[in-house]
C-alpha cells in the first residue's frame, strides 16, 4: 500500500520515457564570469550582466557580410512577387513574431511581406507549449502549407539544431525556396543545409543555457537590421526618415508634420497645408514639397515611378 492508502495499479503501463537531448551549442556552457552568480550582490549582477551583453554588437558585426547577402535575397524575393518567412520556437519564434508585427505600421508594409510562424501556434507567444520545439513535421508540414518557390524561410534557431525549424528550412528549400539559420552556433551542422548561415558568437550565456539573454538579444539586433535594411532597399526610407508610417496615433500625426518640416525645409503651417491638400498621404506631399510640383503632379510621378520618392523626384526634375 501506498503511503496515501491507495493500491498502486500495478496494470498500469508506465508512461513512455520522454526523449532527452543533450545540446553542445555554446549557449549550453557554462560562464567563468558567473560561476558565482547566486552569491553576488544585486549590483554584482547587474554588472556581469551588462559586461556579458557587451559582447552582442561586435557578435553582430561579425556576421555582417551573411546578413547582407539575407537582405538581398528579402529584396529580390519580395520584388518578385513573394515573401518572408520566419519559423521560429521559444524565444526565437517570439522575436520573429516581434519583427514581423511591427514592420506594417513602421513602414506600411503588405502584412503578407513578412510571415512569422512560431512552433505551438499563436498560444506559444505567451506560454511555453510542450515538446513544440521538437517537431520536425510540425514545422514541415506548415512550410509545406504556405512557402512556395521563390520565397525566402529564415529559421531562427539559438541552438541552430531545432527540430521544428530544421524541418520547416529543408521542406521550404525542397520546395525552391531560398533558406537561411540565424543561431548563437558558429558550429552548427546544419550550416551546410541552408543557403546562407549567420552564426553569431555570443558565447556562454550568464545564466546557463538561458537564451532569452545574449543570444535573444543578438537574435533581435539581427532582425531589426535585417528588414529595416530591407525596407530601406524597398524605399520605404527617404534619407533617415520614415516615409511609408501609418499614423494610427496622435504621435505619429505629429511625426508627419515632423517629417514634412525636415524633408523640405519648410513651416509647420506649410506642412499641414500639404499634408491636406494630398488627403494625407504622407510621400504625396513630401514630393510636392521637395520638388515643387502641384499635388496632382506628385502623385503622378509616384505610381510612375513604383511609388518609390527619389524616383519620383527624379522625374519631376527632368
Amino acid at each position: 500500500m501506498t503511503a496515501g492508502g491507495v493500491e498502486p495499479d500495478e496494470d498500469k503501463p508506465a508512461p513512455p520515457a520522454r526523449p532527452t537531448v543533450r545540446v553542445g551549442a555554446p549557449t549550453e556552457r557554462r560562464n567563468p564570469l558567473s560561476v558565482d552568480l547566486d552569491l553576488m550582490s544585486t549590483r554584482d549582477v547587474l554588472t556581469v550582466i551588462n559586461e556579458a551583453d557587451r559582447r552582442v554588437p561586435a557578435a553582430v558585426a561579425a556576421v555582417l557580410d551573411e546578413i547582407a547577402t539575407t537582405v538581398d535575397l528579402a529584396v529580390d524575393a519580395l520584388r518578385g512577387g513573394h515573401r518572408v518567412h520566419y519559423f521560429g520556437a521559444g524565444t526565437s519564434g517570439r522575436l520573429g513574431v516581434l519583427d514581423a508585427a511591427e514592420l506594417a505600421p513602421t513602414f506600411n508594409s503588405p502584412r503578407h511581406w513578412f510571415c512569422a510562424h512560431l512552433a505551438g501556434g499563436p498560444d506559444a507567444m505567451w506560454r511555453a507549449v510542450e515538446d513544440a520545439e521538437d517537431d520536425d513535421r510540425g514545422g514541415a508540414v506548415e512550410a509545406a502549407g504556405c512557402v512556395r518557390a521563390g520565397d525566402l524561410v529564415v529559421g531562427l534557431a539559438a541552438s541552430g539544431r531545432t527540430p521544428y525549424v530544421l524541418g520547416a528550412l529543408a521542406t521550404s528549400r525542397a520546395r525552391g525556396a531560398s533558406t537561411v539559420l540565424l543561431c548563437a552556433n558558429p558550429e552548427a551542422e546544419a550550416a551546410r543545409s541552408v543557403d546562407v548561415f549567420i552564426g553569431v558568437d555570443t558565447g556562454p550565456e550568464v545564466v546557463t543555457g538561458s537564451t532569452r539573454m545574449k543570444a535573444g538579444t543578438a537574435q533581435k539586433l539581427v532582425l531589426n537590421t535585417f528588414s529595416t535594411a530591407v525596407m530601406v532597399r524597398l524605399g520605404r526610407v527617404y534619407s533617415n526618415l520614415m516615409i511609408d508610417m501609418v499614423a494610427t496615433n496622435a504621435k505619429l500625426r505629429g511625426r508627419m508634420i515632423s517629417i514634412l518640416v525636415e524633408a523640405a525645409g519648410c513651416s509647420e503651417e506649410v506642412s499641414r497645408r500639404a499634408l491636406t491638400e494630398a488627403d494625407g498621404d504622407l510621400k504625396t506631399a513630401l514630393v510636392s514639397l521637395v520638388s515643387g510640383a502641384e499635388v496632382d503632379a506628385a502623385r503622378a510621378a509616384l505610381a510612375r515611378s513604383a511609388d518609390q520618392v527619389r524616383g519620383a523626384l527624379a522625374l519631376l526634375a527632368s
